[in-house]
């Protein structure tokens, strides 16, 4: 069914990171790459062949050239990035080790992307021709204009019949509980495909999953889906599964609830020994995406988006540099323990 086309929208950040693991400025070195959720989503599609486009806005300067420069180099569409404002966002980002957790600094006050006027997107026109409009809740809590964005994308998405996903990805150094949930409940109302970790459903929509310390209780995440379905009238949930057993190394499996089945269903569990966790979430997100535009049922594209989130946590950098050839892979079963000559 590929290539689709797809429309993603926030704000790419420069990614400042010390050499391996060290802390930040603990040498006087950073390594300088670009991300950011959305973008990363983007990429993520384009290097599965969907025809993905990315909207924000870049300062006309040689870091917003660049910006868009990295862009175009991982195959994303660039048509529809503004160029104004005075400066991208920037984040530094240190990796933990063992029992130090990776560590995040934001700096992205009064970035291009964060100013943007929501009269100067004609989403219609963006939108018209696409199968699919991807965004996360990262991009209104850079501000009203960015919130305005998202609203009007998202009713205009869902005028033109453009199926929606939206990834909470709450983030509590840009916003506090409450303002989150009253921006992000109304724009759920109007999202196909909702993504969240548990931490995100009690967050923003005051849904907690009750569960005790034990195995893994499917029918209170069940319970938490349906519940989500039946107030916000998304088709599908999907919930990302986490277990931290150190910063070194994680758990990672994922629920995927489909409303017009009823049906929860449950990925394969990874172990994974993290070399950069960044743009895991976002790896997930791109592979349900990719994998509906194939037309795989929901079983079967909860495991490409698994595969494709855990091998995002053996890659250094944000985007997720991988084919679909080497996903279906390790869903298959491969595990990437012999060396492939």
């Amino acid at each position: 069914m590929l290539p689709a086309r797809a429309v993603s929208f926030g704000e790419l950040l420069l990614r400042l990171s010390p050499p391996g693991y060290e802390r930040l400025l603990q040498s006087p070195s950073l390594r300088a790459s670009f991300g950011g959720g959305e973008a990363n989503v983007a990429i993520s599609l384009a290097h599965f062949g969907v025809d993905s486009h990315f909207v924000t806005r870049l300062p006309p300067n040689a870091i917003g050239d660049a910006a868009v420069r990295a862009l175009r180099a991982e195959g994303v569409g660039v048509g529809a990035i503004q160029r104004g404002g005075s400066r991208v966002g920037i984040y530094f980002a240190e990796s933990g080790a063992s029992q130090r957790p990776s560590a995040i600094v934001y700096d992205r006050a009064h970035s291009a992307a964060s100013e943007i006027d929501p009269r100067s997107l004609e989403w219609r026109d963006l939108l018209r021709g696409a199968a699919w409009f991807h965004t996360s809740g990262i991009t209104p809590a850079l501000g009203p204009g960015p919130a305005e964005c998202t609203r009007a994308a998202l009713e205009a998405a869902r005028a033109l019949g453009v199926t929606v996903s939206l990834d909470f990805n709450y983030r509590s150094t840009l916003w506090g509980e409450a303002e989150a949930t009253r921006v992000m409940r109304p724009l759920a109302r109007s999202v196909d495909l909702l993504i969240a970790g548990e931490e995100d459903l009690r967050t923003t929509l005051g849904i907690p999953i009750a569960r005790g310390s034990g195995p893994l209780d499917l029918r209170a995440f069940e319970t938490a889906a349906e519940q989500v379905v039946a107030e916000y009238g998304a088709r599908r949930v999907a919930i990302t599964l986490r277990e931290r057993l150190s910063a070194s190394d994680n758990g990672w499996s994922a629920l995927l609830y489909d409303g017009p089945t009823k049906i929860l269903h449950r990925s394969p569990r990874y172990l994974i020994h993290l070399v950069d966790r960044i743009g895991g979430g976002d790896s997930f997100a791109a592979g349900l995406i990719f994998a509906e535009l194939d037309g795989r049922p929901p079983d079967r594209a909860l495991r490409f988006a698994v595969a494709a989130s855990a091998l995002k946590h053996t890659i250094v950098g944000d985007f997720n540099r991988v084919s679909v050839a080497e996903v279906e892979q390790l869903a298959a079963g491969d595990d990437g323990g012999q060396i492939r000559r």
